[in-house]
């Protein structure tokens, strides 16, 4: 017994000792044990940049905020964006073995003892001054083609959808790393103090119901300090979990409660050292001042009914891809640094010909009307919007060819993401591929470029913002090779 009481004792005196001398060596010898580098901010802060990015950002930006638009499944580049008269002229017939060359297909299709041709389900038209090319089944984004600088040659070395999706969104196709938004809200911080720097919300396509998964940890923060993940919004009365008072709770007892608890927290904290202790109180501000921004932000009958109609008129179904684009609209208005949005139902491996003319009338309107009314806003100069999704689909046909159930493959050697406002040149098409929309024939550019040109528009090097985590200095564009795309740029 009595060794039991020295050891608890040597404990204590270990303990104290560690965490006696606040922002001392002690302090930072504890934080070292606990996890990932980081300082804890100054409680009575209104952002959430961290001390140690106060140099942020590192140059004059020309976007102060993003939505993320992006389309989970593998939307198809050949049938919406890259239609090529290869496609035409060799339709029905296998694909040249020097096209197809060893790529890696999935055990969908690496079997098929044929790989036939198909070219765009619709037709297209050629859109703005410039004629970029854009199917009929987009014919709203048709109208505001002039506004995007489309990037036909992103590619990725995933070939699966969780791997894939994980390394747009967070730069690595192991889970565990911060998401973009994480990143952002961590290096820059948020403009507005009675809503979170970064908000997520997801719906479900009419195309492939239901879609792939869609894992909150898309918006986590990784290795990050917990305070720089994204919030959730879901549709419905209860857009953010628990943030509702229990019954016979009023404002002033939270009130009341919320600075015992942080008196409680903040002496655990002078005890411990443990950062996310501190963050726990930002965590619970931040749910009090939502009590009251929440409820403001989703309820959208102060817009006009010409505003809802441009939406389509899905915009009257909570969680829809059209409710979503309004509230992110709203969101960019209120200053929140970066709005994601996840749509399902892009994995047309079968029926293509049902599943994406529907899915395309999902985002069609919605999207186009986000980028007018951002425009007519004044909102669109400074506000970056990056349609995307994790890779595209096969040129040739995944089951026999004009089978209704047949459909295209994952094809992640080159895809069309397109970029809009916060100083991207507008009307334009970045990047070739080969006469069959297959291999890159010119100005390639990885995910990874796409992240570093996405970071530059918010006045941040790719390279200087980084996370001390396992004795590496962390980024989002990793620790291979990245370059901004200067030609993208206004």
């Amino acid at each position: 017994m009595f060794n039991g009481i020295m050891q608890a004792a040597n404990r204590d005196a270990r303990r104290r000792f560690l965490t006696g001398t606040a922002g001392g060596l002690g302090a930072v010898a504890l934080a070292e044990l606990l996890g990932p580098k980081s300082l804890i901010a100054d409680e009575d802060s209104t952002t959430s940049r961290p001390a140690q990015q106060a140099g942020l950002p590192h140059f004059a930006p020309t976007a102060k905020r993003v939505i993320c638009l992006f389309q989970s499944g593998g939307a198809s580049h050949v049938d919406l964006f890259d239609d090529k008269p290869a496609l035409h002229k060799f339709a029905g017939e296998e694909i040249p073995p020097s096209i197809k060359g060893d790529q890696r297909l999935t055990g969908m299709t690496s079997r098929q003892s044929a790989y036939p041709v198909v070219p765009p389900l619709k037709p297209g038209k050629l859109c703005g001054e410039n004629g970029v090319w854009v199917s009929d089944l987009l014919s709203h984004l048709q109208g505001v083609a002039d506004r995007l600088a489309f990037i036909k040659t992103v590619n990725t070395e995933a070939i699966n959808h969780d791997p894939a999706v994980t390394y747009m969104n967070t730069g690595n196709q192991q889970p565990g790393y911060p998401s973009m938004g994480a990143w952002l809200s961590y290096g820059l911080g948020s403009e507005n103090a009675n809503l979170p720097a970064f908000i997520a919300m997801t719906s479900q396509g009419s195309g492939k119901n239901p879609g792939q998964p869609i894992f909150s940890r898309l918006w986590g923060s990784g290795f990050l300090p917990s305070s720089y993940q994204g919030v959730g919004l879901r549709p419905g009365s209860s857009p953010v979990l628990y943030l509702a008072n229990p019954p016979g709770t009023g404002r002033e007892q939270r009130r009341a409660l919320l600075d015992d608890l942080a008196r409680l927290n903040r002496a655990r904290a002078d005890e411990t050292g443990d950062p996310e202790t501190m963050t726990r109180i930002q965590a619970y501000e931040m749910a009090f001042r939502m009590q009251m921004s929440v409820p403001e932000l989703t309820d959208t009958s102060d817009e006009t009914a010409a505003t809802l109609e441009g939406y389509g008129p899905d915009v009257h179904r909570p969680g829809s891809y059209a409710a979503n684009c309004l509230l992110a609209r709203r969101l960019a208005e209120r200053d929140v640094r970066f709005v994601q949005l996840y749509h399902r139902g892009w994995d047309q491996h079968i029926a293509l010909a049902q599943q994406l003319p529907n899915q395309c009338r999902d985002i069609d309107q919605p999207t186009a009307a986000l980028i007018r009314d951002l425009d007519q806003r004044g909102l669109l100069k400074e506000t970056l919007v990056i349609f995307m999704t994790e890779f595209g689909r096969t040129t040739f046909s995944q089951g026999k060819l004009g089978d209704p159930n047949a459909g295209r493959d994952h094809h992640g050697r080159c895809f069309t993401c397109w970029m809009a406002g916060g100083g991207i040149r507008p009307g334009i098409e970045y990047g070739r591929t080969d006469d069959f929309s297959y291999n890159i024939a010119e100005n390639p550019v990885h995910l990874r470029n796409l992240h570093a040109t996405m970071l530059h528009c918010l006045g941040v090097d790719h390279n200087r913002l980084s996370f001390r985590f396992r004795g590496l200095h962390t980024r989002l564009t990793g620790v291979e090779e990245a370059h901004v795309v200067h030609e993208l740029l206004a």
